[in-house]
């Protein structure tokens, strides 16, 4: 007898190890064992579950429920099936919240307020038919008056960090601002990289600038200087014929 049931536990082992034999079960996760809160804020307790049969929201169930650090009996904390059903009555009524989403393996709660009473054990437990085999989750809730210094730490650092990345950006920003200020407004930049005096014109814009070079000549009458470019060529020769008509009535 013995070794048909060892022969018949071997066959089955072998058909589940080759997959033609499909075991089905749904696995729960807990995102940490323990979990920490102050006494009079909310906290969330994490469940997620993974299963091997689609997921059909009319058949899934889940529910929570509580175990107190005193000796004492279990109570329900929620229960899910097609839609949240809060505990009517006892010491999580009104302080139970649903937050999973059963489409993206989430079955998750949020407690509200917790008291000093709320410490104990959670455990979570899914079930997707067929597939209703697998673990619980348990997570352990500790209810304290302050935070821990561990969190206090992680708080202090992010708001530090916040803090340091602030003044780096207004440091930046008025380190700009005095630069564009510093620098003369009367140059302006060229291509190149090069800057140039907007008072210097440039000798294509500057040719009316440009007076044109005179001719001077020294009049040997009175040692004068003349302007040689401004005289009138015709005028010169004019008071030559003039002078010529002038010694010839004298020699008559």
């Amino acid at each position: 007898m013995c070794v048909k049931r060892f022969y018949l536990f071997a066959v089955l082992s072998g058909l589940a190890a080759s997959g033609v034999l499909q075991v089905n079960g749904i696995k729960v996760y807990m995102s940490s064992s323990d979990v920490e809160a102050v006494n009079g804020t909310n906290v969330r307790l994490k469940c997620t579950f993974t299963s091997t049969s689609p997921i059909h929201p009319a058949a899934l169930t889940i529910s929570w429920s509580f175990r107190p650090l005193q000796p004492g009996r279990e109570e329900s904390v929620f229960y899910y099936h097609d839609k949240p059903y809060p505990p009517p009555e006892g010491r999580f009524r009104k302080r139970v919240e649903w937050a999973g989403d059963i489409m993206g393996r989430d079955a998750s709660i949020v407690l509200r307020e917790v008291k000093f009473t709320y410490n104990g054990t959670y455990v979570c437990q899914v079930k997707n038919p067929p597939d209703v085999h697998g673990n619980a989750g348990e997570v352990h809730l500790h209810v304290v008056t302050t935070a821990s210094f561990s969190e206090i730490a992680i708080l202090a650092a992010s708001i530090g960090g916040a803090v340091v990345v602030l003044v780096i950006v207004l440091i930046t920003v008025v380190s700009v601002k005095r630069c564009r200020k510093e620098r003369p407004e009367g140059l302006e930049e060229v291509p190149g990289g090069e800057r140039k005096d907007p008072t210097v014109c440039d000798p294509a814009r500057a040719v009316h600038l440009y007076m044109p070079e005179k001719e001077y000549e020294i009049d040997s009458s009175d040692g004068m200087i003349s302007d040689a470019s401004t005289k009138d060529p015709s005028s010169s020769e004019d008071e030559e014929q003039d002078s010529d008509d002038a010694g010839g009535d004298d020699s008559d």
